[in-house]
């Protein structure tokens, strides 16, 4: 099945870690190409800090439609002009309109990075323009720890990492004690395969609901445009909740120089893989062109059973 992916990887010098391959009803298919250790999922952090905001909801916690300032109220005299219109959908969505531009490798120079993220001022009403920025999510991560008590890491820990078996996962944080929540989440390929397998079964593990009924589906759904360039490229397909679109029905966690979780609810399929890749689209095309296009799809659709 992915024999002619390994060889791809080689030839071509892709750089790929390892890769794991999930089918519904089958056994798990595997290649490594170095052990199999915790590396930095770089933007795949963005769909675990979604998954947070989707479990705060069901606790009711919060909405994905609250306004980040109406859980922060200090904020409202540092906020910049239209701001107190972004919600935390917004946020996820990278649609806030906001101008600021922050991803976790640069340094942060703010006392408070939130303080810099509410002030800058927006470029676009809220909802109407499609921005990439590891910002939103930070925000998201800081109101989950106001309406819970507890910081993103803590939070998942019990509710997300524990039940999947993810011991003890490091997740860097910014110089106030906050994960990053864009970004800088180190797990193995093996352990984020079991992630992406949650989202194919629509939240449920080994017999347990693990996420609300539905959320793993709105995901995807819940889409705004992204970039229309270049045309048919792999983010042009529209951006969710945490997740890409893809080709075909499917969607996926994407992290810098390869880290990529495609879910294929079509093919009943989840393909991970773990990389540090100087082409990491070619890599990803491998995924699709050697791997998930040659897997059947099935004919009856609907949610995958454990």
């Amino acid at each position: 099945m992915i024999g002619d992916f390994v060889r791809a990887v080689r030839k071509r010098n892709l750089g790929a870690y390892g890769i794991h391959v999930h089918r519904a009803g089958h056994p798990p298919v595997e290649h490594r190409f170095r052990p199999d250790e915790r590396v930095n999922l770089y933007s795949v952090a963005k769909t675990f800090t979604a998954v947070a905001l989707g479990l705060a909801e069901a606790e009711g916690r919060l909405t994905l439609d609250d306004r980040l300032l109406d859980h922060l109220p200090e904020l409202r005299p540092l906020a910049a002009d239209g701001f107190g219109a972004v919600t935390l959908r917004h946020l996820t969505t990278m649609t806030s309109g906001t101008s600021h531009r922050w991803f976790a490798h640069q340094r942060i120079d703010a006392a408070d990075l939130l303080h810099e993220i509410v002030a800058a001022p927006l470029v676009a009403e809220p909802g109407t323009r499609f921005a990439y920025t590891g910002s939103g999510p930070y925000a998201v991560g800081r109101v989950i720890a106001r309406v819970t008590g507890a910081d993103l890491r803590a939070y998942l820990l019990p509710r997300l990492f524990q039940p999947l078996g993810l011991h003890d996962p490091t997740w860097r944080t910014c110089p106030l004690g906050f994960p990053f929540a864009e970004s800088d989440l180190f797990l193995t390929t093996e352990e984020l395969a079991r992630f992406a397998r949650l989202l194919l079964q629509d939240g449920e593990w080994e017999g347990r609901r693990v996420l609300p009924a539905g959320f793993a589906r709105r995901m995807s759904r819940e889409t705004v445009a992204s970039s229309r360039r270049p045309p048919g490229g792999p983010y042009t397909h529209g951006y969710g909740l945490g997740v890409w679109r893809d080709r075909d029905g499917a969607y996926r966690m994407d992290g810098a120089h390869g880290q990529y979780a495609v879910i294929d609810p079509a093919r009943r399929a989840a393909v991970t893989v773990t990389a540090h890749s100087g082409d990491d689209q070619a890599l990803l095309a491998a995924i699709h062109d050697l791997v998930l296009s040659r897997l059947p799809v099935c004919e009856v659709q609907g949610p995958v059973s454990v």
